[in-house]
């Protein structure tokens, strides 16, 4: 079984995903992680995340254990990860460990759960069960906010409101898989639901499926 968990950033989706592939036995990819370990190696190269040659460069020597950095959740990463998301040699590039985790899952796992920004357009379209997951811009910025504040960073939250917005709009507009619901996604908005009622709705679509 191969889930497909799409949507912007702070919509929740990570934690679902996380949830659900533990709930249900199958391994978790995090393919967020991908484009945040490219861009973090880009920075460290001095490079700018923008330049396509280096991202591209940063995306080929990418390896498993740049995925285990514990530095990889600041927003400074986040900015990065954005951009070189945007570059077709980048993505080409991680796009085939994403499809090898999807069609053959470490340990022996019976499936997985991918989440990311185009699981269900380009890296799985034939996943059994595809979910779009949102959430209004104030609720995502404000998730983020207290997630930021937690870690101890000094944030302001209409600065975190307004990076969020250049993102998805970045993000939305890349010529290359533009972040958007497959057509046969199921929408979850997590407006107003808590990661528990969130986790319910999730769970009953896939056993529907």
């Amino acid at each position: 079984m191969i889930i497909a968990i799409d949507g912007p950033a702070a919509a929740g989706k990570g934690t679902l995903a996380r949830r659900i592939a533990a709930d249900l036995g199958l391994a978790y990819l995090d393919t967020g992680l991908l484009y945040r370990a490219t861009g973090k190696r880009v920075l460290e190269a001095g490079a700018d995340p923008e330049d396509a040659a280096a991202a591209e460069q940063q995306a080929w020597a990418l390896e498993p254990r740049d995925l285990e950095r514990p530095d990889l959740r600041t927003d400074t990463v986040a900015q990065a990860a954005s951009k070189v998301s945007a570059v077709p040699g980048v993505r080409a590039a991680l796009l085939d460990f994403q499809r090898n985790f999807a069609a053959h899952p470490p340990a022996g796992a019976k499936g997985a759960v991918l989440d990311g920004r185009d699981i269900g357009t380009v890296v799985c379209p034939d996943a059994d069960v595809k979910l779009f997951v949102t959430a209004s811009d104030e609720v995502r910025a404000e998730r983020r906010f207290k997630e930021l504040q937690e870690s101890g960073a000094d944030v302001i939250y209409a600065r975190v409101l307004e990076e969020m917005r250049e993102r998805d709009a970045r993000d939305r507009s890349r010529a290359v898989a533009p972040l958007e619901p497959a057509e046969d996604a199921i929408l979850l908005d997590t407006s107003a639901l808590n990661a528990d009622a969130a986790f319910a709705k999730a769970l009953d679509i896939i056993q529907k499926k």
